[in-house]
């Protein structure tokens, strides 16, 4: 609102320094820019967020192998990121000569356009978002699954029978973990009652000292979580489930043929899933922006503090997974998912139904808690 109001007063503003007497802006005109420039900057504050979390993984990484990792570029290799990313803008784009030019170019700026949109659901605080709609949840979901359009598409449009096999397996793959997280989703949706990711974060909150015991986390919801995590894990094709970029099978997966920007494209919009997926676990069962105790010091830090620090929190175990797990073969995949996940979470809604309607009612918490 307050972005609209600059935009509106802008001409007035203008006006009286050139003395023109301009008047205010139209409201849809400033109501455009003032949104377009609140994207822009919570997209640059995004990609500096993306840079820095990508030297952690890698350090990550690199502490359970005891090496160093990054420590050249910038003091500490604060500046290795970006680095990389000059690396990436000044390559040469090569296209084979034997594939579809129009979609090869498509399929990465589709994943990381659909990677992008998926966060503008997100709260970031109380009433920080850029988009509070009633059914995000639902939006988030529908991005996510369209996020594997890309990867087929550029499978396809390489022309090259790695690529196609790794896009197939991609399809299957993340079709199968979608069906589990969007049943655990539906047991949040149970407890909290909407759809709204920043009533689902509000729904956690407690009146009392200890707000971390409100937490879905520690509910009923608590199995659902790890199942979220691993499905997670699964959808963003991270270790182990990167069946998709199997090294020892199929090269480097569906982008083996992309170079310079386009691989940069894709590998941007898979961490920016990633940071979304610990920013869903954070906001469905750990109270996202919430403090984890209503006293001070916890209440005088910002909720986005609390947020980020969450996010960074799985964050970290997806580092320590992809460091310490070993890869799954495709059929383990697919078992976990149909035979262990699927009929797991299918229980959980029944039983949190059940819950909410009959046991919760009965309950009743002491005032300190």
């Amino acid at each position: 609102m307050a972005l609209i109001h600059f935009f509106q007063m802008l001409p007035v503003w203008l006006g009286h320094a050139l003395n023109m007497g301009w008047g205010q802006m139209d409201y849809d005109w400033a109501w455009f820019l003032g949104n377009a420039v609140m994207i822009l900057i919570f997209d640059v504050v995004l990609l500096v967020l993306i840079a820095y979390l990508l030297l952690f993984d890698r350090k990550v990484w690199a502490a359970v192998q005891m090496r160093r990792g990054p420590n050249v570029v910038g003091p500490f290799g604060l500046l290795q990121t970006f680095a990389d990313l000059l690396k990436f803008l000044f390559k040469e784009v090569i296209i084979p000569a034997g594939a579809n030019k129009v979609l090869f170019l498509i399929a990465p700026f589709l994943t990381v356009v659909l990677a992008f949109a998926g966060w503008a659901v997100v709260p970031m605080d109380d009433h920080w978002v850029i988009a509070d709609i009633n059914v995000g949840i639902l939006y988030l979901f529908a991005m996510s699954s369209l996020g594997v359009y890309g990867i087929i598409i550029a499978g396809w449009a390489s022309n090259s029978k790695y690529p196609f096999l790794s896009a197939l397996r991609a399809a299957a793959q993340m079709v199968s973990y979608e069906v589990s997280i969007g049943f655990v989703i539906i047991t949040v949706l149970l407890f909290a009652g909407s759809l709204n990711l920043s009533d689902i974060v509000r729904a956690q909150a407690g009146s009392g000292t200890f707000t971390l015991l409100h937490w879905n986390v520690f509910s009923i919801l608590f199995p659902m979580l790890p199942i979220f995590f691993v499905s997670a894990l699964a959808e963003t094709n991270r270790p182990p489930f990167d069946l998709v970029e199997a090294e020892s099978e199929l090269v480097a997966g569906f982008f083996v043929e992309y170079s310079s920007t386009p691989f940069l494209l894709f590998f941007l919009g898979e961490y920016l899933s990633i940071v979304l997926m610990c920013a869903m676990c954070s906001i469905l069962f750990l109270g996202g922006w919430l403090p984890p105790f209503n006293i001070a010091p916890f209440t005088w830090l910002p909720g986005i503090f609390w947020f980020l620090l969450k996010i960074v929190f799985f964050f970290f175990m997806f580092a320590m997974v992809k460091a310490m797990v070993p890869r799954y073969r495709y059929d383990q995949l697919m078992r976990l998912g149909w035979k262990v996940f699927l009929p797991t979470s299918l229980i959980w809604v029944v039983l949190t139904a059940a819950y909410v309607v009959f046991v919760r009612p009965t309950i009743h918490l002491p005032g300190w808690l």
